[in-house]
């Protein structure tokens, strides 16, 4: 048995070793500087410290928006990008981060759903703009994703993820296999959700930029509300829901947040929305969907390296889709699978085309907009 002092001092020398930084190892009397220590101690230290630029976070998710599309494809309609974009762009310009190329993109799937990739590529489902009634609802769906990206919310996950190993000389954009793991294990995390923290967090921060551009703040709450009532009777949670706060502490935390800040904007444009978009949602149970395991989605045998203690299980978008390529032909397409527990959102069939829309609003056209709806400047 160890003596205490003998003890005591072991843990210190344990101690400065793992405070030490990588290029300036411990060299404590009687303990020579092993080579492998110090490398070990270089490969923790660039772990520990690996950095995003903003231009690798924007490249970062261009890769993983392609993936999504290629998974979903992409509603070939100007008009309704066009309309998203411009209701997108007002709530960037109130966020922290309004100097960064948001995309928005609708996807073409009947599934409710909208993933946030870094970067500011901001997906939404034709399924979801079908539910939703007013511009207001749109606002509050679009700015908790966006607040998702200013957050850095994947980012500061893939920085923890012990998935991503790096070498101390390595570069994340020079090293084609490390770039593809890590490509691989942010559009899983996209894909997969959120935890409860950045969940309220984006809750929180969503409802402050909604009602800065002028819009009512209730308009995300009125989004789930109808969205809970949609998926009455399904098995498990769906799409929004798979990893998302309890939809009771959701709402009461909303209707809280906007009575304690006092947010009072009122712009609600119901009648703007239903002359821009068209789409009808379709009830859960009518919802085609991949068969699980035909095309990579749940039961598949590929799985994601698991993250640092991990919040959610997701079913891996790296197996779910591969850039360049689609929902396998082979996939079986059936109908809902919500009685079997499966979240037929995320399961939902995709379109086939999945080029991105080009759109481009001018500065212009953005304050005739918002002059339209009567909404803050």
């Amino acid at each position: 048995m160890m003596r205490p002092t003998t003890m005591l001092a072991a843990m210190a020398v344990a101690g400065a070793c793992a405070a030490a930084p990588a290029a300036a190892a411990p060299q404590i009397p009687g303990i020579p500087k092993s080579k492998p220590l110090v490398d070990l101690m270089k490969r923790a230290d660039q772990v520990r410290e690996l950095h995003i630029s903003e231009e690798e976070e924007i490249k970062l998710g261009a890769s993983v928006s392609e993936r999504v599309r290629n998974r979903y494809g992409v509603a070939q309609d100007a008009a309704v990008h066009r309309y998203v974009t411009l209701v997108g762009t007002l709530l960037v310009k109130k966020s922290t981060r309004p100097n960064l190329p948001f995309k928005f993109i609708v996807l073409d799937t009947d599934g409710v759903n909208a993933f946030a990739a870094p970067g500011g590529f901001i997906h939404i489902t034709r399924g979801a703009l079908g539910l939703m009634a007013s511009e207001a609802e749109l606002a509050g769906v679009l700015a908790h994703e966006i607040s998702h990206v200013t957050e850095k919310h994947t980012v500061k996950a893939v920085q923890k993820n012990k998935a991503i190993q790096i070498g101390a000389e390595e570069s994340i954009t020079r090293n084609a296999a490390l770039w593809n793991r890590l490509v691989d294990v942010t559009a899983d995390m996209v894909m997969a959700g959120f935890g409860r923290g950045e969940e309220l967090e984006s809750d929180r921060d969503g409802l402050a930029m909604a009602d800065a551009a002028g819009y009512a703040p209730g308009g995300l709450g009125d989004f789930l509300k109808r969205l809970a009532d949609r998926n009455k009777g399904t098995s498990g949670k769906q799409g929004l829901f798979a990893s998302h706060p309890e939809m009771k502490e959701r709402l009461a935390t909303l209707d809280k947040e906007i009575k304690a800040r006092r947010y009072s904007s009122s712009a609600v444009l119901a009648e703007r929305y239903k002359a821009n978009i068209s789409y009808t949602a379709k009830p859960v149970a009518e919802i085609a969907t991949i068969e699980a395991g035909s095309a990579g989605l749940a039961g598949s045998a590929s799985k994601p390296a698991p993250a640092e203690e991990p919040k959610k299980k997701g079913f891996g978008l790296d197996a779910l889709v591969k850039p360049g390529g689609g929902e396998k032909k082979s996939a079986e397409v059936t109908g809902s699978a919500a009685s079997r527990g499966v979240d037929t959102e995320r399961n939902a069939k995709g379109g086939p085309v999945k080029t991105m829309v080009s759109v481009k609003v001018s500065p212009a056209e953005l304050e005739a907009f918002r002059k339209e709806g009567n909404l803050k400047s």
